[in-house]
């Protein structure tokens, strides 16, 4: 069973016949243990608070059955670890300069710029882009209601761990005035460019033993196993 923000996102699961529903990681309307695994890839790096990334965590152990595990994936500010650049990096000179796409129907027609892990099509509107934010440290904190974001460029290492990520959006059109981006079109398509609006989404990277850190942070559950993926920081999380 699995559930999702995105009403699209839960519609193509029902076009391929699987079960889904549309719900809010915070509040899974599902009994307590009533699972025997879960996992959650990409979406706690969407809180933009501490608190609110423990009680989605908090409420992934609270579906457990004891014994019951638990998946976790997040995306990492170490883009580059152990001398070995992820593929997220990579893939900027690797692609020939020509996007990926997410090989499912709707999506792939909707988005050309991915990130590891993530394929939601709720995209949120950005606010003001920003200049002046250089924390380059780890040391996580909060995003006030006044804070200004950094906007990542995408293919590049992270410069900070809360910022908006550009994603563009294939097919759109130019509307009263409204710049719109240039989007490079998959390798497969007859056309070679065109217009498309640019969407940003809110991100807190994760680093290293932080997604640990907050997991040990619960006596409910046990970290049985934590790893970098890809870009990404992983837990094998187990019910007590």
């Amino acid at each position: 069973v699995g559930c999702d923000r995105s009403k699209n996102l839960v519609d193509i699961c029902g076009e391929k016949h699987f079960q889904a529903f549309v719900c809010d990681a915070l509040s899974v309307p599902m009994r307590s243990g009533s699972c025997d695994a879960c996992i959650s890839i990409a979406v706690i790096h969407h809180f933009s608070t501490a608190e609110r990334r423990l009680a989605t965590i908090r409420e992934l152990a609270r579906l457990l059955r004891p014994g019951g595990m638990a998946l976790i994936y997040v995306w990492a500010m170490e883009q580059e670890y152990k001398n070995q650049k992820s593929k997220y990096l990579k893939e900027k000179n690797g692609s020939k300069g020509k996007e990926k796409e997410i090989n499912t129907g709707t999506t792939q027609r909707l988005l050309t710029d991915q990130v590891p892990g993530s394929s939601s099509q709720d995209l949120a509107c950005s606010g003001q882009l920003i200049n002046d934010l250089k924390d380059e440290s780890c040391n996580t904190r909060p995003v006030g209601a006044d804070s200004r974001l950094p906007v990542h460029t995408n293919r590049t290492s992270f410069q900070s761990q809360d910022l908006l990520v550009p994603w563009h959006l294939k097919g759109g059109a130019k509307k009263n005035g409204e710049s719109v981006d240039t989007v490079l079109v998959p390798a497969d398509s007859k056309e070679s460019q065109e217009l498309s609006p640019v969407f940003h989404r809110y991100y807190h990277v994760f680093c290293e033993g932080e997604l640990e850190a907050v997991c040990r942070s619960l006596d409910c559950v046990r970290v049985q196993k934590s790893y970098y993926d890809q870009g990404n920081w992983c837990v094998i999380l187990e019910k007590l």
